[in-house]
C-alpha cells in the first residue's frame, strides 16, 4: 500500500509541474527521450535480477513451458475481454468516449499516420509496410542483455543474492519514481485529462473489471491442457502479475508445483507485457495495453504504456494496476 501512495504522489507532483509548464510545452520535447533512456535502463535491471536468480533459471524447463503457455493464453483472453468491455461502454480504442469533438485531435493524428503509410502513385494506392515499433526492439534487446548479464556474469560473481536483489529493487524503485515524474508531467502538459475522464466517469473501473474476468477465463481454459486443477489455475491467474505475493500464498497452502508455475507466470506476464505493449497499442487498442501487465500496470509498466499510447491511457493503466493489486491478496486466498 505504501508503494501505491508513493507512486501516486510522485505522479501527482509531476502533473502539477507539467500543468505549470504548459505554456512552454513545445520546449519540453526532450522529456520523451529521457523516458526512453530510463525505460531502457529499468528493463535491463529487471532482466538482470531475473537472470541472476538461480532458482528462476533452474526452473526454465517444463515448469517454464507451462508458465509460458499459461501467460500467453491469459494475456490473449484479457485483451479480448477489455475490447468487448470498452465497445459495450462506447469507449474508442484510444480510451475516449465516442464523440466526434472529443476525438478530433486523435482522429487527425491517425489520419496523418494513414497518409504516411498509404502511398499513391498514378491513381493507384499502395500500402506501405508497417515497421516494428522501435520501442519494442529496444525493450527486447534491453531485457535480453539484462538476463544474459545476470546468468553469465552476476549469477556467478554474486555470493549473496538477497543483497544483490535488494540493490536491484532499490534501483528499480528509483528509476520508477523518476519515470513517474515525467509521466505526470506529460499528463499535466496535455491538459485534457480531466475533461476526457469526466466523460468516461465511473466506466473507467470497467477496464480492470474486464482484466479480472479475462484473466480468470484464460486461467480456466489452461486447466484443460495443463496438469492443474481448476482451483490451482484460478489461483495462479489471480496473482495478476504480482510475483512477490501470489506464489507465496499458493505454496503456503501446500500447492508447490502450482506455486512454482505461479511465480514463473507472474514474472513472464510482466516481461511479455513490456515486449507486447507497443504492438497491442498499434494494432489492437490503447486501452487493451492496460490489462496486459496485470498489477504492474500501475508501476513498472506504466511508463511503457504511456510511451506507447497516450497520457489519457496512463490513467487507465494506473487505475487498473491499483485495482488488480488490491484484488490479489483477497482473491488468491479465497480461491486456493
Amino acid at each position: 500500500m505504501s508503494d501505491i501512495v508513493l507512486y501516486l504522489g510522485i505522479t501527482i507532483v509531476g502533473y502539477i509541474i507539467g500543468s505549470k509548464l504548459r505554456n512552454i510545452k513545445d520546449k519540453l520535447t526532450w522529456t520523451g527521450k529521457v523516458q526512453t533512456v530510463a525505460i531502457t535502463l529499468l528493463v535491463f535491471v529487471m532482466g538482470l535480477r531475473i537472470g541472476a536468480n538461480k532458482e528462476v533459471v533452474d526452473k526454465l524447463d517444463s515448469i517454464g513451458l507451462y508458465a509460458f503457455a499459461f501467460t500467453v493464453v491469459v494475456m490473449i483472453t484479457t485483451v479480448i475481454a477489455i475490447t468487448i468491455a470498452r465497445k459495450i461502454l462506447g469507449i474508442d480504442r484510444y480510451g475516449l468516449m465516442k464523440d466526434p469533438t472529443a476525438n478530433m485531435d486523435i482522429s487527425e493524428e491517425s489520419a496523418e499516420v494513414d497518409e504516411i503509410e498509404n502511398i499513391s502513385v498514378g491513381g493507384i494506392t499502395a500500402t506501405k509496410p508497417r515497421k516494428i515499433d522501435p520501442m519494442t526492439i529496444i525493450i527486447v534487446i534491453s531485457v535480453t542483455l539484462g538476463i544474459l548479464a545476470g546468468v553469465f556474469i552476476f549469477g556467478k560473481i554474486v555470493s549473496d543474492f538477497d543483497v544483490f536483489n535488494n540493490y536491484c529493487s532499490l534501483a528499480i524503485k528509483i528509476g520508477l519514481c523518476t519515470l513517474l515524474i515525467f509521466v505526470g508531467m506529460d499528463l499535466g502538459l496535455d491538459g485534457k485529462i480531466v475533461e476526457n475522464f469526466r466523460k468516461v466517469g465511473i466506466r473507467i473501473m470497467a477496464i480492470p473489471g474486464a482484466a479480472i474476468i479475462g484473466t480468470l477465463a484464460g486461467s480456466a481454459l489452461c486447466m484443460l491442457f495443463l496438469p492443474l486443477s481448476m482451483r490451482e489455475s484460478l489461483a495462479i491467474g489471480a496473482g495478476f502479475g504480482w510475483y512477490s505475493l501470489a506464489p507465496g500464498i499458493i505454496m503456503d497452502k501446500g500447492f508447490l508445483m502450482a506455486g512454482a508455475i505461479s511465480f514463473m507466470h507472474n514474472v513472464m506476464r510482466e516481461l511479455l507485457a513490456i515486449i507486447s505493449i507497443p504492438f497491442v497499442a498499434k494494432h489492437v487498442g490503447y486501452v487493451e495495453c492496460c490489462g496486459l501487465p496485470g498489477a504492474s500496470a500501475m508501476d513498472v509498466c506504466l511508463p511503457i504504456v504511456e510511451q506507447a499510447t497516450s497520457s489519457n491511457t496512463a490513467v487507465y493503466s494506473f487505475v487498473s494496476g491499483v485495482t488488480l493489486s488490491i484484488a490479489v491478496p483477497i482473491m488468491v486466498p479465497l480461491i486456493i
